[in-house]
């Protein structure tokens, strides 16, 4: 089937010289615009350094992206993740026309509306309803089409006491709302959300993604959405990307790319591009065939296999196992242990009151919390013990390592340890 595209970005860069404006000298302008009028290539694109903040580099120029390439479907929400510094912002730009690309083109299929900033777009002596309607005229709506929305834009504000004041006396929480009513209500094509959405409370941040996921959904609308909070991001989009120093270095499923940038530090680990939430002891796998151990781990998050956990969800750890004979009553334990090396629990069959009763010499044991409720956002390693009574077969120090990210609801308090081993199970597959 034929893909609807509605926006394709082909090569696209962005190039600056440090602290001047534009070429920073009339003889560089001159030169540039020589080899313009001649049909030769800019000179000054064969030259600059990446966008690396941490080094001090050895040229005035910097590219702050670099051949970017992707396209979007229509109705799909994409997610765009990356440290600060990645250009992701300055992305986001290019595409609301903020800025032009040194090289490279962008093929929309649509009208485009942005938050991009607090206050872009919005004329601080105007009134709130004012500027919906001068939001409205940008985007080629009529008169008549914004008036037949200007009551759902201002409920969903929740700024109806000052809709008739000018928007320089909001506060930046009243900007970011107004704003994004319009944004949404307008009815555009594509929508570009860039992290401002961190300003609104926890209220209207949820209530927003909760938005954008309606006009997706029922609207066929495409949203692009950058933010640091993974949770959000995680039940937000569906596909993404992940920047670094100004490029994509890895586009895919939503799940695999928060796995990847949360676990990597500075270098992007090809086996975790390939298989997120999957831990592999091949290394000693000959010796574990013949002595027995735990072969692998997989873990799965609402059924999806993944490291990235979200607080509340189901949540499934798979161990893989062989030993050289059956044993009368197995024992599978972990101990988690926080990002500092302390435990903060351990669970095993015994305690869970599960009686483990091997059915072959090689299997699949599942550890299953039907409720997660681990809710420090963090990453914890994970320590291995499998035996029996007698016997201890295999143990595995920080054999493997989850995120936890927590619920966008998490209204309810959800206990961290206590009830742990009560709700918990541990059965062969």
């Amino acid at each position: 089937m034929k893909k609807d595209i509605i926006l394709k970005a082909e090569n696209i860069s962005k190039q600056y010289r440090l602290g001047q404006v534009g070429t920073g000298t009339m003889a560089h302008d001159l030169n540039r615009w020589w080899h313009q009028v001649r049909g030769k290539e800019d000179p000054y694109l064969k030259i600059g350094d990446t966008n690396d903040r941490s080094t001090k580099g050895t040229s005035d120029y910097v590219w702050a992206l670099q051949d970017i390439n992707f396209e979007v479907e229509r109705g799909e929400i994409l997610g765009i993740i990356g440290k600060n510094g990645a250009g992701k912002s300055t992305l986001l730009k290019i595409l609301s026309r903020v800025t032009a690309p040194t090289t490279g083109s962008i093929k929309f299929g649509g009208r485009v509306a942005s938050l991009l900033e607090v206050g872009t777009g919005f004329n601080g002596e105007m009134t709130g309803r004012e500027n919906i309607y001068l939001n409205g005229a940008i985007l080629g709506m009529t008169k008549k089409e914004i008036a037949s929305k200007i009551d759902e834009i201002i409920e969903f504000s929740g700024c109806e006491r000052y809709i008739d004041t000018p928007v320089k006396r909001y506060s930046s929480g009243m900007y970011v709302r107004l704003a994004f009513a319009v944004a949404a209500f307008l009815e555009p094509e594509i929508l570009i959300v860039d992290e401002v959405l961190a300003v609104g409370d926890a209220e209207f941040q949820k209530k927003a993604i909760g938005k954008m996921q309606d006009i997706s959904r029922e609207g066929g609308r495409t949203v692009l959405f950058v933010s640091h909070n993974m949770a959000a991001v995680k039940s937000l989009c569906t596909r993404g990307i992940v920047m670094e120093y100004g490029k994509v270095v890895f586009e895919g499923g939503i799940d695999e790319v928060v796995d990847l940038y949360l676990n990597s530090n500075q270098e992007f680990d090809e086996l975790q591009l390939l298989s997120p939430g999957f831990f592999d002891f091949s290394t000693n796998a000959n010796k574990k065939y013949k002595e027995g151990g735990i072969l692998n781990v997989e873990i799965f998050c609402d059924g999806k296999r993944t490291n990235s956990l979200l607080t509340g969800k189901k949540v499934e750890f798979h161990f893989a196992y062989s030993s050289k004979v059956k044993y009368q009553e197995p024992v599978l334990g972990i101990v988690i242990n926080d990002d500092n090396g302390l435990p903060i629990l351990g669970i095993n069959n015994r305690n869970t009151g599960d009686s483990l009763k091997q059915k072959d010499i090689e299997g699949v044991i599942i550890l299953t919390f039907p409720v997660f409720r681990l809710i420090k956002s963090k990453k914890y390693k994970v320590d291995i013990y499998f035996g029996d009574q007698e016997n201890n077969i295999d143990t595995i120090k920080e054999a493997f390592y989850f995120n936890v990210l927590p619920s966008l609801d998490t209204r309810k308090p959800i206990q961290e340890k206590l009830n742990y081993f009560y709700d918990s199970e541990i059965k062969f597959q």
